[in-house]
């Protein structure tokens, strides 16, 4: 038997792969990947005669009946989108494994999170600006868990990525205001992150980010980050980081008076 392998396949760019998840498709006997989301190319490193399958057209127990019965013939791969953790089906999937007896492992991944703003060169993180990331989405199909709704995350002004969201863009922008955003507050957002020559970027305000990003066509992938921290790298004076001030002590090096 087998162990079945949920891989973060990164945002797109196979690139991205870890060097971790890439060893374990180049040995894989099996992968399964995400066809509707993970670029193919990332299969592009599975070994010759390893069966490999698109799940986009399959149930959860489907998915789960075959990882389970590819697993007796070796390792198998889950090529998932990002990171696995991070809104897929992780714990549904690895149930249905634990009652097989079939031992699994996860190998995170790139989340278009962090590839986002990488694309944008922005930082999500800023001395005495913000330093809290909030990592969610608006409710759909999908409700939000009693006191996450966008309105209340937004509350503390700190930075938000705003995944699965962009067909309710509206709503965003609406949570925002309700919870006393500026109008001219800045917003980018990007479409299909580290994807070769597809990769769009937006940017805009909570005001006029809708009309950008209907402009620019953009209506899936894509991922929304509202951040008092965008754009720094253009202010006239920045708080300075501690770790590198002379000033600042730590086990490293000793402060200049």
């Amino acid at each position: 038997m087998g162990k079945v392998w949920f891989v973060g396949a990164g945002p797109g760019d196979p690139d991205l792969l870890t060097v971790k998840g890439r060893r374990l498709i180049e040995s894989a006997s099996a992968i399964l990947y995400a066809g509707s989301l993970v670029d193919q190319a990332a299969t592009l490193y599975a070994p010759s005669g390893c069966n490999v399958r698109d799940s986009k057209d399959m149930t959860l127990e489907e998915i789960s009946a075959w990882l389970v019965e590819a697993a007796a013939h070796g390792d198998v791969v889950r090529l998932q989108t990002g990171d696995p953790t991070l809104y897929g089906a992780l714990v549904e999937m690895a149930r249905a494994l634990d009652a097989a007896g079939v031992a699994w492992g996860v190998v995170p991944g790139v989340s278009s999170a962090m590839a986002s703003a990488a694309t944008a060169c922005e930082t999500l993180t800023l001395p005495e600006v913000t330093q809290t990331v909030i990592l969610t989405r608006v409710a759909g199909r999908t409700p939000m868990p009693p006191g996450e709704e966008l309105e209340a995350l937004a509350s503390h002004h700190s930075t938000l990525c705003i995944y699965l969201s962009i067909t309710l863009l509206h709503e965003v922008q609406r949570a925002l205001r309700a919870a006393g955003w500026a109008e001219d507050a800045p917003i980018v957002v990007v479409q299909k992150a580290s994807w070769p020559g597809e990769e769009k970027i937006v940017r805009g305000t909570l005001a006029d980010i809708k009309q950008r990003c209907q402009a620019e066509k953009i209506g899936s992938q894509a991922m929304i980050i509202a951040s008092p921290a965008l754009g720094a790298r253009h202010w006239q004076d920045v708080a300075r980081s501690k770790l590198y001030d002379p000033e600042f002590s730590h086990r490293f090096r000793r402060a200049e008076k």
